[in-house]
């Protein structure tokens, strides 16, 4: 499966078409950079641009897209509504598919190194990236601006993380790492740009509003713009974000115009507010036509495709692999159970119960079905630390060195999986003795992959134990192995019962 990372870089010129289509022509000379989206706006002088793929091409995209930005874009002849410190002003990577948020952190400080070193411009990160608690929040890095940052840079604490302490035309870059975020704007039936501020100091989270909102206000083409930034749309939806503008605009007269979204947003968001504003409390996310249709689509594909895979006549992806797909589809059929029992007037006093069952299902769906490819990393690592050299002592004690690290972690990736194959099996026969009576017997069989996932994960767990020099951490990995395994055949008698309690069977 396919590593997918998705950047949204900022920069700082609208204005100028000619300069920013070349900034364009930068990411996409990157085979494999795909261009999603430019959003340019003219009173904020600053154009977002998003691209996706894989975390190699999309590094290198976003260091052209920096170093084309500061060949072109003078900040010293810059202006605009929004806040900025740089020609390219923010660089965020976000996790999509199959990659970890630390490997996004590694991608923006490998690229702010790079940009700091090569492109002779200060680089400080942010969100997860940060290298100190304070830079976390990007305004407290872009506090003053360009013009107060030109003055201040000198200072211990706004030394920047990567490259001089000094600033230049194309003045300075926050790169980072972060978690999906909608830049939305709600414009008001009003030109008095003061009860947008007012709204803003309302709504964000910094002035006392709503949590992972951040908000500023603006005059824009005449009219009075409440700007955001939502940071987490799962713990703040942007339906509530909105009616909170609306009742706050209403105290001072107002009213909501329109609003307008800057690049993309995730369907989720959408789906949500639709859920908030049509009430429909039994709403699933399977619901909608085409996330029915491209779900199967995804499914048969992938499935074909790791099915065949695993049939070739190569060593990965192998049993260890093999353990995590029938986890995950443990995991996927105890979701099923769950939902199946959601919603019926029959089942609803283990309502709240079914709920949490389903959650944590999907998580552990999520992660064993990453863990298909991390199982067949893991053992693609051992094989190259056996290719290593070790013509001379010193290569042969690195060599040795690096078998030992990379056995362990093939060792300790299936025991993770047989500990995430033993929660489903728990989760399977809570299914069982709570849920949808007609679906018993998909929970058995959840259980079922769960014990197969548990058998297969624990002969790579065993396989490479034995190849460990270290015989403490052979001890302690076979130990807890056992363990898991003895809980698991208490499961296995507590869903025979249940079986023959519920069913007869």
């Amino acid at each position: 499966m396919s590593q997918i990372v998705e950047c949204i870089p900022n920069f700082s010129e609208a204005r100028r078409p000619e300069v920013v289509e070349q900034i364009l022509a930068a990411i996409t000379s990157v085979p494999q950079a795909r261009l999603l989206d430019r959003s340019s706006d003219l009173d904020h002088n600053r154009t977002v641009v998003t691209f996706a793929g894989p975390p190699d091409a999309v590094e290198e995209a976003a260091f052209r897209a920096i170093q084309k930005a500061a060949e072109l874009i003078d900040l010293n002849q810059h202006t605009g509504e929004h806040p900025r410190i740089g020609a390219t002003d923010v660089v965020p990577f976000v996790p999509i598919a199959n990659i970890s948020m630390d490997e996004c952190v590694a991608m923006a400080r490998r690229l702010g190194q790079r940009v700091g070193e090569t492109l002779d411009i200060p680089v400080y990160l942010y969100e997860y990236a940060a290298t100190r608690p304070e830079r976390t929040n990007l305004e407290v890095i872009r506090r003053g601006q360009y013009e107060a940052l030109k003055a201040e840079i000198t200072l211990p604490e706004r030394q920047p993380d990567f490259g001089p302490a000094r600033i230049g035309p194309a003045g300075a870059t926050v790169i980072g790492a972060r978690d999906p975020l909608i830049a939305f704007n709600v414009y008001l039936t009003t030109s008095d740009v003061e009860i947008a501020q007012k709204i803003a100091k309302a709504v964000r989270q910094s002035s006392g509003g709503l949590r992972y909102v951040k908000a500023m206000g603006v005059l824009v083409e005449g009219r009075a713009q409440v700007s955001m930034n939502l940071t987490n749309f799962h713990k703040t939806p942007i339906a509530r974000v909105v009616e909170m503008i609306r009742r706050e605009a209403g105290r001072y007269g107002t009213a909501v115009h329109h609003s307008e979204l800057v690049g993309l947003i995730p369907q989720e968001a959408l789906v949500d507010a639709a859920v908030w504003y049509l009430q429909m409390d039994q709403f699933t996310p399977d619901q909608v036509l085409e996330t029915r249709l491209f779900a199967q689509a995804d499914s048969s594909t992938q499935a074909a495709s790791f099915l065949d895979n695993l049939a070739a006549g190569t060593p990965a992806p192998g049993g260890g692999s093999a353990a995590a797909y029938a986890g995950a589809m443990g995991a996927a059929l105890t979701a099923m159970v769950a939902r199946l029992t959601l919603g019926k007037k029959k089942y609803v006093n283990v309502e709240a119960e079914m709920q949490a069952i389903l959650s944590q299902a999907e998580a552990l769906r999520a992660d064993l079905n990453r863990a298909v490819e991390e199982d067949a990393a893991a053992f693609e690592a051992v094989m190259a630390a056996f290719k290593l050299p070790k013509e001379t002592p010193e290569q042969q004690a690195a060599r040795d060195a690096a078998v030992e690290s990379a056995t362990l972690q093939a060792a300790q990736v299936p025991l993770e999986n047989a500990r995430r194959a033993v929660q489903v099996m728990e989760l399977a026969e809570r299914a069982a003795t709570l849920g949808n009576f007609n679906a018993i017997t998909d929970a058995a069989s959840a259980a079922a992959m769960g014990r197969a996932a548990l058998s297969a994960a624990g002969y790579n767990v065993r396989i490479n134990a034995a190849s460990l020099k270290s015989e403490p951490t052979r001890k302690s990995l076979l130990e807890e192995l056992r363990a898991l395994e003895n809980r698991a055949i208490e499961i296995e008698a507590r869903m025979r019962a249940v079986l023959e309690e519920r069913a007869g069977i």
